[in-house]
């Protein structure tokens, strides 16, 4: 049970943002950028800017802020051990109060997806709503018994990468137009980029994680081999990539991306090495650069990969937007 602590009103709102962790929801923000950009059919009006901004609040707030609130609620008992000054177990807010946070937010959801799915109407507009639906499913399956998506690793990176990365290519994409066959492409590598990435997220929770019995892969193989897959999925999505940059004929395009990977490589060796420390080189330019805007951690594996975190999302969001602005102007 939660402790009770008197909180007032205005802890009580900070609480209840907090339970929807918003630094989560600049995860889908690039994507639904992306996926517009794309379409080259957003035109520079009061409309479309209302749509965008309707996408951004329908993934971002409403869509990550349930997944967050509703693996707080689940994750009670784990939260007691890897992130006690979280929320619920801190006592700020209650069990029921959670339940109305994640209800409100999911009730608003569901209808800010229908209205925009009749608002756009036809296929597109099957596609926008059945993406947020589908994503909230996928986030409550995630983290609630008896299916807890989250115990496995196997289960939990898709899931993550469906709906953080998947879904928010294409919904943003449809909003504007109908699906660019490019764009399924660019999600696709979005969805693999995001599993590498949770994978490696998994290590600020490996002590939790092993005492509740959740199957994450830092658990499973260890920090250095868990880093070691990671790299594996993210040097081939990086690939992939510039052979399509390259199939498009965005060719300039492909040698940047070639570049990226090759500083990431430079990057991600001496961290397979040293999983706690490898890349300290890194840590001043981070820290000066981000603050806290990347999050700190008790355990080492896990600053380690922030840092790794923060140089390959510029390496590959950059390119992918330059990508995504150059499909958008070819179908103009």
């Amino acid at each position: 049970m939660s402790v009770a602590v008197r909180v007032g009103f205005t802890d009580k709102v900070r609480a209840h943002l907090e339970l929807l962790d918003p630094v989560t929801w600049i995860s889908v923000f690039p994507c639904l950028a992306g996926g517009a950009m794309a379409s080259g059919a957003m035109q520079p009006t009061l409309h479309d800017y209302l749509l965008l901004l309707s996408i951004f609040l329908l993934f971002g707030p409403l869509g990550t802020g349930f997944s967050q609130s509703v693996n707080d609620y689940y994750d009670l008992e784990l939260d007691r051990v890897n992130e006690p000054t979280r929320p619920i177990p801190s006592g700020r807010l209650t069990e029921k109060e959670a339940i109305r946070n994640w209800s409100f937010v999911l009730v608003t959801a569901i209808s800010l997806g229908v209205f925009l799915g009749f608002h756009v109407g036809g296929v597109r507009g099957i596609i926008i709503t059945s993406s947020i639906l589908s994503g909230l499913v996928v986030a409550y399956l995630y983290s609630a018994p008896p299916f807890k998506l989250k115990k496995n690793i196997l289960t939990s990176a898709p899931a993550v990468g469906f709906s953080y990365s998947f879904i928010t290519w294409l919904s943003a994409n449809a909003l504007f137009s109908d699906i660019r066959p490019e764009v399924i492409w660019l999600g696709g590598l979005h969805f693999f980029m995001a599993i590498a990435l949770i994978i490696l997220n998994d290590f600020k929770s490996a002590k939790g994680d092993e005492e509740g019995g959740l199957k994450s892969l830092t658990v499973m193989i260890g920090a250095k081999n868990t880093f070691l897959v990671s790299f594996i999925i993210i040097d081939v999505v990086f690939s992939v990539f510039a052979w399509l940059a390259f199939s498009w004929g965005f060719t300039v395009l492909m040698y940047f991306i070639v570049a990226a990977l090759f500083v990431n490589i430079f990057i991600q060796v001496p961290l397979y090495r040293d999983p706690k420390s490898g890349v300290s080189f890194m840590k001043q330019a981070v820290e000066d650069g981000f603050g806290n805007a990347i999050g700190q951690s008790d355990v080492q594996e896990h600053n380690a990969f922030l840092r790794f975190q923060v140089a390959n999302n510029l390496l590959f969001l950059i390119n992918l937007l330059v990508a995504a602005g150059m499909i958008g102007v070819k179908y103009m």
